[in-house]
């Protein structure tokens, strides 16, 4: 019973909640002791959060799990986790989330998880089954993530921070309804929009979203650069270079979708050892740009 709830709050999926450290990050307030530590209890909050939208999920898509090639296997679809401990987890689980965002001290933590809980609570009891509603549902998840780590430590969003979340997160999801289309095939009965859409049109959303979110990256990245002091330690133009290991990895993803292997984005990320390097090189290279001003 243990290791099937275990894995019914799908662990892996927690590294989505990484998001909740870019606003901090970007700020360069990752370095301080208390800011650091907000931002680790928003994450621990989210993934408590992100744990109660998976039991509520499985609870909803017990019978819809059932018929899916991989679904089934989940606990609660295979008769591993009884509905009475699934329904206990998904009360328990949102109350820990709001203990530990209103640790932060801050109101708006507390509404932006609540948001994200609602937003989730609703998707299930409906608005996934909308087409094209379920995709914005499900990115904005990722932008209440980041905007938790935002509010958190009291840090403004810039509106293009904001842009390339936003696309970006769409970018994600589209994908991952055009790998499994492409993969499965309409009519499997594994997702209730799957049916509507067509492999044109979520091949086109996903360039869209994909072109939207590298603009936007590229404008908040040289609207950034622009605001550096000139007398700063090091001036080479970090911001700048940070644009290509992101525009490398988002292409390395769509040609991963376009092999119809990236349903499931986190195991993508898990097993792509090229998508691990790039993030790393990200990651050094936007580090050194906050850090060494």
């Amino acid at each position: 019973m243990i290791s099937g709830l275990i894995r019914t709050a799908r662990p892996k999926q927690w590294l989505k909640n990484v998001l909740v450290f870019a606003a901090p990050g970007a700020a360069g307030l990752l370095n301080q002791g208390r800011e650091l530590l907000l931002t680790s209890v928003v994450f621990i909050a989210f993934c408590f959060a992100a744990t109660a939208t998976y039991f509520w999920n499985d609870l909803f898509d017990i019978e819809a799990d059932r018929k899916h090639p991989k679904k089934r296997l989940r606990p609660l679809a295979a008769g591993e986790v009884s509905i009475s401990a699934a329904r206990l987890a998904g009360i328990l689980a949102p109350l820990a989330a709001f203990g530990l965002a209103a640790l932060t001290g801050r109101w708006q933590t507390v509404a932006v998880v609540a948001a994200y809980l609602a937003i989730n609570l609703a998707y299930n009891l409906g608005l996934k089954r909308i087409s094209v509603v379920d995709m914005v549902v499900v990115a904005s998840g990722f932008v209440l993530r980041a905007a938790a780590g935002a509010v958190a430590v009291d840090v403004p969003m810039s509106r293009w921070f904001v842009l390339c979340i936003t696309f970006g997160s769409l970018f994600i999801v589209a994908g991952k309804r055009f790998a499994e289309l492409n993969e499965l095939g309409p009519g499997a009965g594994t997702r209730v929009t799957l049916d509507l859409y067509s492999l044109e049109y979520l091949r086109t959303v996903v360039s869209i979203s994909l072109g939207a979110a590298l603009f936007s990256y590229c404008v908040w990245a040289l609207e950034t650069s622009s605001k550096v002091d000139p007398d700063r330690a090091f001036d080479l133009p970090f911001y700048e270079l940070s644009i290509v290991p992101l525009l490398t990895a988002l292409l390395r993803y769509l040609l991963v979708l376009d092999q119809a292997s990236g349903g499931a984005p986190e195991e993508v990320f898990a097993k792509d050892r090229v998508l691990q390097i790039l993030g790393l090189i990200w990651i050094l290279i936007y580090g050194a740009a906050v850090y060494t001003a």
